[in-house]
């Protein structure tokens, strides 16, 4: 049973249940009272040499996104992919479109690509291969995937929604291994945690996280990074949600409405765990840990003991996305389609970079310091900071 995503508010959530493959709409109210409260005045600009010369230097115009990490990024390549199966190569300097093709279905997870290969999901269950903009082969799990595909060292892999892993040769399509797990009662219809650490295909399984052999799918550890707690199934959702941060062997990674803990990914060894509720991912670097809660508060942790650096409510209640840690700063999107940049040192806002006015759905950093934005209503904007 599948508990579709919903947007967490201070005092409704509305969910998506699938009970024996029938779509029954509920709103789920925790507690009585208006909806969401309205977002403040925004505060002040600080500037910061770290921001100051943050500027638009391309903007592309692309098909609606209705899901989060719709973007993928492969050295000077950038591979989108939008709501109706269509998957756009551009190249990350200049927004120069590269190439453009379509699965001929609508989609219902992002992109994964290695550079050459691109995999994405369909809503009616398939994983969906292109080599060169060409499609090559797809396979019917016979499972909903919201999880993009990882393609890495010539295999493609999907993470299906009931928690079933799902490896494939990029090239041919063959299927390599599957691995089904028992998991909860209610699963999150939201993109989950799926990565490579050096040798350990790195997999969020409800609360869990678990290291995988992706030759053949043995499990090699596994940890809890959140305790289920609550009267009802609903009350205890704790998936692991994306994206994650990762820092050589480190992870990062948000438990939903739970926790946010770090481990290391290729002991297998937790490294420390802190309560804090959110629907996003997060993201880090070699010194700190961000994310916001699900009141758009946003925390900084420090990365090596989970200590609390600062926290800031300068954006609360506006429904902000996963974060980008950046040199000296830290991006969120907003409901708005803006883009805030943060001091990483205090929380303080240094820049504020407006887009088309529609939810920002991904937010990437590329390899030459372009921050990219992707939007609801398919706007992709580069920032170079």
């Amino acid at each position: 049973m599948m508990v579709g995503r919903g947007e967490i508010r201070d005092r409704a959530m509305r969910q998506l249940v699938v009970v024996g493959g029938l779509v029954l709409s509920s709103l789920l109210v925790a507690c009585s009272g208006p909806v969401k409260p309205k977002p403040g005045p925004l505060e002040a600009i600080v500037p910061s040499s770290a921001t100051a010369s943050a500027r638009l230097v391309w903007s592309q115009r692309f098909e609606s996104v209705r899901f989060p990490l719709a973007l993928a990024i492969q050295g000077s390549n950038l591979t989108l992919a939008g709501d109706d199966g269509t998957v756009v190569s551009l190249d990350a300097s200049s927004g120069k479109e590269l190439s453009r093709s379509s699965v001929a279905a609508k989609l219902s997870a992002g992109v994964g690509s290695d550079g050459r290969w691109s995999a994405v999901a369909t809503r009616d269950g398939k994983v969906v291969v292109l080599d060169a903009g060409q499609v090559i082969w797809s396979h019917a799990l016979g499972s909903r995937v919201v999880t993009r595909p990882l393609v890495a060292g010539e295999r493609v892999f999907v993470l299906a929604t009931d928690r079933s892993v799902h490896a494939f040769d990029a090239s041919t399509g063959a299927k390599l291994w599957t691995v089904r797990r028992p998991g909860d009662a209610l699963t999150l219809s939201q993109s989950g945690v799926l990565l490579a650490v050096g040798n350990t295909l790195v997999v969020g399984q409800g609360p869990r996280l678990a290291g995988l052999d992706p030759s053949n799918g043995t499990v090699s550890w596994e940890l809890p990074v959140a305790i289920p707690r609550g009267t009802n199934e609903i009350e205890r959702l704790a998936d692991l949600v994306g994206p994650v941060g990762r820092v050589g062997e480190v992870v990062c990674a948000r438990a939903f409405q739970s926790a946010v803990a770090c481990i290391n990914a290729v002991r297998g060894t937790l490294l420390w765990t802190r309560n804090g509720g959110g629907t996003q991912g997060v993201a880090m670097d070699a010194q700190t840990v961000v994310g916001a809660d699900a009141s758009s508060r946003v925390t900084a942790w420090r990365s090596a003991t989970g200590e609390v650096l600062w926290s800031t409510d300068a954006l609360l209640h506006r429904d902000l996305s996963h974060p980008v840690v950046l040199t000296g700063a830290l991006a969120f999107g907003d409901g708005d389609g803006m883009v805030h940049l943060l001091s990483k040192d205090n929380g303080k806002t240094t820049a504020r970079l407006p887009t088309d006015g529609s939810p920002i759905q991904t937010l990437a950093l590329t390899a030459d310091a372009t921050l990219v934005a992707v939007t609801r209503n398919g706007g992709v904007f580069a920032f170079r900071l």
